[in-house]
């Protein structure tokens, strides 16, 4: 008999994940970027999937986020919204694709609803791109802010390190969250900020926060689910908890195949179809010369 837990199959909204921060439920967001992992973590019942540009480094091999673009994210995002029935959906905003023009970043946030299924977009940034989220959200589309260490301004930042750790730092991430949520975010995800100032916002804040490597005062948590799961066996950042080894697992299952078909072991007998003797000997009668 199964012991997995029964999931409730009720949409997740934008309305669901305030409740849970009204009622101090823990929201669980993860990420996905095809349609196999956005059937399984839907199934498995977590309340968001975020189709992130992290899917530059983790599935298409980039040092940073920066090469990802539109067409990329559009992509896996309409790969992911056929897996997912009852999750959350949000897409990330590439670089560049908010950054230059206000009618530009209403048009390509667009896109993501009209074109790939999501149900919200999120970008990066905080005061900066006020005006920037206000427009998108008076068009009607849900916006998920990202503040502390943004990737996208990985070099500006002088790296992947973690923000906000002296007085003035952690102020201006104080200050830009309440400026998102005036500006109409619906929810903003804390990056890589010491756990206190991460749950200073999110008691300030009335919108959800979520979480990573921002400690547990958040109101959820995100992983990369390649993270998650020990796909790499490189480094990961010290807030990654690995529920898996899959790495491992996976190298083990090639190594084993390699060997396997090198000695004549796969495929085996229960692996092929057969024809009888009668038709096999009729076959090869067919396909004899005739004698003249």
């Amino acid at each position: 008999m199964s012991t997995a837990p029964v999931v409730e199959r009720k949409k997740v909204t934008l309305q669901t994940l305030q409740a849970k921060k009204e009622r101090g439920e823990p929201i669980t967001m993860l990420t996905a970027y095809d349609y196999a992992t956005a059937y399984a973590v839907d199934r498995a019942g977590v309340d968001a999937i975020l189709v992130g540009d992290s899917l530059g480094m983790v599935v298409l091999g980039y040092a940073t986020t920066l090469p990802v673009t539109m067409d990329d994210m559009l992509h896996h995002c309409r790969a992911v919204a056929r897996g997912a029935q009852r999750a959350h959906l949000i897409g990330d905003m590439p670089f560049m694709s908010y950054q230059a023009e206000t009618a530009q970043a209403v048009r390509n946030a667009g896109r993501f609803l009209q074109e790939a299924g999501m149900e919200a977009v999120k970008l990066e940034g905080g005061r900066e791109v006020a005006k920037t989220v206000r427009a998108i959200v008076a068009a009607g589309i849900p916006v998920m802010g990202h503040l502390g260490l943004t990737p996208q301004s990985i070099h500006k930042l002088g790296g992947f390190r973690t923000q906000a750790r002296s007085a003035a730092t952690a102020q201006r991430v104080v200050e830009d969250a309440c400026i998102l949520e005036e500006a109409g975010c619906y929810a903003v995800v804390l990056e890589a900020i010491p756990d206190r100032v991460a749950e200073l916002i999110s008691h300030r804040l009335g919108i959800p926060t979520i979480g990573i490597g921002a400690g547990a005062g958040c109101d959820g948590q995100v992983l990369v689910v390649h993270d998650l799961l020990g796909m790499f066996d490189r480094f990961t950042p010290k807030f990654v908890k690995r529920y898996a080894n899959l790495h491992d697992e996976i190298q083990h299952a090639f190594t084993q195949y390699i060997a396997e078909v090198q000695a004549r072991a796969y495929p085996a007998p229960e692996h092929i179809t057969a024809i009888s003797d009668e038709d096999y000997a009729a076959l090869v009668a067919a396909l004899e010369p005739h004698a003249d």
